[in-house]
């Protein structure tokens, strides 16, 4: 068996626009954005803390994402928002599309 990906704080906001994302698909839920720089569209990861626990996808980018920073899609606006700001821990599963980047840590940008 693999090792397990150690985990890593990352700052989580939370953004509700439908639309399409940056990689070309619709916003939805299981959807992160992130700094490309840090973690490539395509990386899969787990967020470990919250009610939105779960595996994600970076699938969009953001002007105001920037750094060890992700933006959580949530469907409804007003949970988004009562989402806030707040210190997640993340375990990155694969780094962009390649299948071969397993549990690499984030990189610092």
């Amino acid at each position: 068996m693999g090792t397990v990906p150690s985990a890593t704080s990352v700052t989580a906001t939370a953004y509700c626009q439908s639309g399409t994302t940056q990689s070309g698909t619709r916003a939805r839920t299981g959807i992160v954005a992130a700094d490309p720089r840090v973690l490539p569209v395509g990386t899969v990861l787990r967020i470990l803390d919250s009610s939105y626990a779960g595996i994600y996808t970076v699938l969009d980018t953001g002007s105001a994402v920037k750094g060890r920073h992700i933006d959580i899609f949530i469907p409804d606006c007003a949970a988004a928002q009562k989402f806030g700001e707040r210190s997640v821990r993340v375990q990155v599963l694969r780094r962009g599309w390649d299948p071969k980047a397993v549990g690499e840590p984030l990189r610092n940008k």
